[in-house]
């Protein structure tokens, strides 16, 4: 079969997501993905036998994969062809997802970042929340655990409020604290995570404000991107922002940036070729 093999491997700070790609001009064609939660573990040892399992599982020699872009923490990774900064990975694997993407919201386990982008997934300018502010899928995944539910039932939970509590709070250490008091006055899990939802959309909203995205579809990536409860409320943050912006996430949102690794590597490669360098 004709074509370029390439691998997209993205190390988060609480997870590891690896692609495998069949690239042939505009036509991409995906192998096999995999992710792994790090919970502790070397997160480079845990990288290489997830992508071991994924070409075994795919089918596909070492040997025959032509470039492997790491993106994320994995500038390190001993097997990488080349690194690529994630603003860029999340842009293009945004754009893979959701053609229509204008902008996108990474949101990952630790903090959140607008991205502006072009039709072609290149960045036109990018902004990150504080790495201290309640806007982050660790914050989450602590409330959900302190309220004792699992972290799939947090957005349908959400849906499900009717007086959402007011949580203003963008230090997570207090906005935790604001959870226990909560807890303790008989308000339901449904309403405290609608009020943290409606807290965190609206911080964001101003983020993309704040860079210019103020119109057209938000691809919402990273691992707060199935949450529907939060994608829920960054459409109705929209609204309120008085912002012409829709935000849409995508079973796959998860693996944007190594989706977007994978095109790029092939980018360069092909490039390299061209001026014939490639390995």
């Amino acid at each position: 079969m004709s074509g370029l093999i390439t691998a997209g491997v993205d190390i988060g700070s609480g997870c590891i997501k690896t692609v495998l790609f069949r690239i042939d001009g505009d036509k991409q064609e995906w192998l096999g993905k995999e992710t792994s939660r790090i919970r502790n573990r070397d997160p480079f040892q845990l990288t290489t036998e997830a992508y071991e399992h994924m070409l075994k599982a795919a089918g596909v020699k070492k040997e025959d994969v032509a470039y492997v872009a790491s993106t994320g923490d994995a500038e390190n990774l001993s097997f990488a062809t080349g690194h690529f900064y994630s603003m860029t990975t999340h842009g293009r694997g945004a754009l893979f997802l959701n053609p229509e993407a204008r902008s996108v919201l990474d949101i990952g386990a630790l903090n959140g970042r607008a991205i502006k982008i072009d039709g072609s997934g290149k960045v036109v300018s990018y902004k990150m929340t504080s790495q201290c502010a309640s806007g982050s899928g660790q914050f989450l995944e602590n409330i959900a655990r302190y309220l004792g539910i699992a972290q799939d039932e947090i957005g349908s939970l959400s849906q499900k409020a009717d007086d959402p509590e007011k949580v203003s709070s963008i230090c997570a250490v207090l906005a935790e604290t604001d959870v226990i008091n909560m807890v303790s006055r008989g308000i339901s899990a449904s309403n405290i995570l609608k009020g943290i939802h409606v807290s965190m959309a609206v911080r964001l909203a101003k983020l993309l404000k704040s860079i210019g995205a103020v119109e057209g579809v938000v691809q919402v990536t990273g691992g707060l991107a199935l949450d529907t409860g939060l994608v829920a409320a960054l459409n109705e943050a929209a609204e309120q922002e008085k912002v012409n912006l829709v935000a849409t996430s995508h079973p796959d949102s998860i693996y944007a940036g190594a989706i977007g690794a994978a095109i790029w590597g092939a980018f360069r490669h092909e490039k390299l070729a061209r001026l014939g360098q490639a390995a």
